[in-house]
């Protein structure tokens, strides 16, 4: 099971006191170097922190750009090369795809990095990576990053075909970079915005249409890529039940993110490091708009029909509801990984490389998400019974939604608890009617 392989960090942005060394300022004189050498090491993660991401995930031209720049940065391995794939899939285009049955799916991805606001080096990742692909494709970063989504009918125009009145948009790739995703969450919440609609849409395919009486702008062709920035107090409070189940949320890779280690005087990449790997990524991208429909090799076709099964299994809850479209993820980012080893077909390597990526993803949505239902009454049951171990009867959890949650309510929350295993009832006897207690199992 891909869940369950287990991999090793991989050994450059894995050596961080090394990489601290030669990042930080060397000290001269004896006074200097009486100074106490504070913070070399960021504090431990948290409780249910994601392993590193795995080395199968470093693989090739990927590896070697996060290879060179993790030790100059404090931005986490894993957001850097998240950015990168995304990156790159938006700069090639939708000419080359696999197909899935009647889906085609091209290399455009989208991405959320979730970690603490100033400290986790989200704005630091994505300047990095932003710096390298403007070295490779200077149109597309000049002409197509945006941000500010705040609906549907924009989002086309950003793409948007002509008509006899507006020339339109020549160039539809468009990569939209959010630092603060969790106002497009906000956006999405309101009634009557199009923007999670046409968001799915746009990762599904390449025609975009609004159905509102007042717009009329049509995108065909449309190759959007999405990374937003948010913590995970902001996620959690923001992306509801339904939000999720309609398929917003697991179009997304959900990617935990820190700060990797202490540079107080920055990084030391010398000057024109990026530009050998800028010019292979050139014409890495150059060469993957000459290609087409993609396939599998045989070898990675027998290691996809292992993975396939687990992939396929759904979970409860909203974390199950949040990871449901894992192979047609995996499939994307394997894609993306042969495209840049400038292969027409998807090997073993880029399929284990894309099922390392998927893995981290996975348990940094299990680590944000938990086991909650996205259910808020269900979840604030749950969350009140585990601080009950002696369990609460009926009247016990309506007391603990403020009496303000029905019986009916109440009972379909407790429904949804007991269908996932997260809680159980026994019925005690008393003196007058049995009493119905509730347990977090």
């Amino acid at each position: 099971m891909a869940q369950t392989r287990q991999r090793q960090a991989v050994a450059g942005p894995g050596a961080r006191d090394e990489a601290v060394g030669r990042g930080t300022h060397a000290y001269d004189s004896p006074a200097e170097r009486l100074l106490p050498r504070r913070n070399a090491s960021p504090p431990e993660p948290p409780e249910g922190w994601p392993e590193a991401l795995g080395e199968a995930a470093y693989h090739g031209l990927a590896g070697e750009v996060v290879r060179t720049l993790a030790p100059h940065t404090e931005a986490d391995p894993a957001a850097l090369l998240v950015q990168l794939l995304v990156g790159v899939g938006s700069c090639i285009g939708r000419s080359p795809y696999y197909r899935v049955e009647g889906d085609r799916h091209a290399p455009n991805l989208y991405a959320v990095l979730v970690g603490e606001t100033a400290k986790a080096r989200k704005g630091t990742s994505w300047g990095r990576i932003r710096e390298l692909l403007a070295l490779a494709d200077r149109d597309w970063a000049r002409e197509c990053i945006r941000s500010g989504l705040s609906s549907g009918e924009g989002l086309i125009w950003a793409v948007r075909d002509p008509t006899d009145k507006d020339p339109g948009i020549e160039d539809k790739r468009l990569y939209v970079a959010e630092s603060e995703f969790a106002g497009v969450l906000r956006v999405i919440g309101r009634d009557g915005n199009t923007l999670s609609v046409i968001i799915r849409d746009a990762w599904d395919g390449g025609r975009l249409a609004s159905l509102t009486k007042a717009a009329d702008n049509v995108a065909t062709n449309a190759h959007i890529a999405i990374v937003g920035h948010i913590t995970s107090d902001e996620l959690r409070r923001y992306l509801d039940r339904t939000e999720s189940a309609n398929g917003f949320a697991n179009r997304f890779l959900f990617v935990a993110v820190r700060r990797s280690h202490y540079l107080p005087h920055g990084g030391a990449l010398a000057e024109g490091a990026l530009q050998p790997l800028a010019e292979r990524i050139a014409e890495t991208i150059e060469h993957a708009r000459g290609l087409q429909r993609l396939v599998m090799e045989p070898a990675a076709a027998r290691l996809w029909e292992q993975e396939y099964p687990a992939l396929s299994e759904g979970q409860p809850g909203l974390l199950g509801a949040i990871t449901a479209r894992a192979e047609a993820q995996v499939i994307r980012l394997a894609l993306v990984y042969a495209l840049l080893d400038r292969e027409p077909r998807i090997g073993w390597a880029h399929l284990e490389a894309g099922l390392a990526v998927w893995d981290y993803a996975a348990a940094s949505a299990r680590y944000v998400f938990g086991d909650l239902t996205g259910d808020p009454i269900a979840d604030r049951i749950l969350q009140a019974l585990r601080s009950a171990p002696a369990g609460l009867s009926r009247t016990g959890i309506s007391s603990v939604l403020g009496r303000h949650a029905s019986a009916t309510r109440i009972d379909h929350a407790l429904a949804t608890l007991s269908g996932a295993r997260r809680v159980t009832s026994v019925t005690l006897r008393t003196d007058g009617r049995p009493t119905e207690v509730w347990r977090a199992c």
